[in-house]
């Protein structure tokens, strides 16, 4: 099966040959996340859109424990996806985890990349020494025991705080679905993937010019550790827009497309 196949890959816009943006979505999404944002692009970029394994239309049966314990495995992922796409080098856009993944890939396979666009990036989510993840680490494990012992339930309670748009309770009860059509076994091993990985060691090795797209108030990845991951690149670009919550791509999709253009702008 091809890698476009696995991923349940959707390619619209500019036709062959024209420059490729590749969008990738966070923990518990899937591509529809970007269907406010990815169209803006289609006038000048050959749009792609995937799921990572385990997520969506993807192939369920290509979720290997051992490969995808790590965001190293879902960062091989993204090479293979590219290297068999051949678009050129692509501006990649990740949400959330897949900031990470992206970042992993970058440092990887540098010339398969021309731009990254990072969206509420963290690479650690619990509080360290001279470090803001934003939870703590039993935080973290409360939040883990509550999902593996009730999914559907933790879902219904941690979307609307992710999306954090309470005056907009639909966007909220839209992430509530999507976690709960993501497989639970699956979903339950990629929380603990993300939420306890730490990747603030790989930003050195990242060359790639890179825009950091942060919301004002985001309780997943707060302002300071968007600022650290913009401190830490070697080629970056901080923006913070005015949006409340994690998922801008849903609550607030024309500052996150203007931020991306007037970056991406020659």
């Amino acid at each position: 099966m091809s890698a476009a196949t696995r991923h349940n890959v959707q390619v619209a816009g500019a036709p062959v040959g024209a420059p490729a943006m590749v969008f990738a979505h966070g923990f518990g999404c899937d591509q529809s996340m970007w269907r406010l944002v990815a169209p803006a692009f289609e006038d000048d970029f050959r749009v792609v859109l995937l799921d990572h394994v385990g997520a969506g239309g993807s192939d369920l049966a290509a979720y290997d424990p051992d490969r995808h314990a790590s965001l190293e495995g879902y960062a091989d992922d993204v090479v293979e996806l590219l290297e068999e796409l051949a678009l050129g080098p692509v501006v990649f856009v990740g949400h959330s985890v897949s900031a990470t993944i992206a970042l992993l890939a970058a440092a990887r396979r540098p010339e398969l990349f021309d731009r990254l666009v990072l969206v509420g990036p963290s690479p650690r989510y619990v509080d360290d020494v001279g470090y803001r993840g934003g939870f703590s680490a039993q935080e973290i494990e409360e939040l883990l025991e509550t999902m593996d012992a009730n999914y559907l339930g933790w879902s219904a309670f941690i979307a609307p705080v992710i999306m954090g748009s309470s005056d907009r309770p639909e966007l909220g009860e839209e992430l509530t679905n999507s976690f709960c059509r993501t497989d639970p076994a699956i979903a339950k091993r990629f929380a603990r993937t993300t939420f306890l990985s730490d990747n603030r060691a790989d930003l050195a090795a990242v060359r790639t010019p890179s825009l950091v797209v942060q919301c004002r108030e985001d309780v997943i990845a707060p302002v300071e550790v968007g600022e650290y991951v913009h401190d830490q690149l070697a080629d970056s670009k901080f923006v913070l827009i005015d949006a409340v919550g994690h998922c801008p791509n849903l609550s607030a999709p024309e500052e996150l497309i203007t931020a991306m253009r007037e970056y991406l702008s020659p």
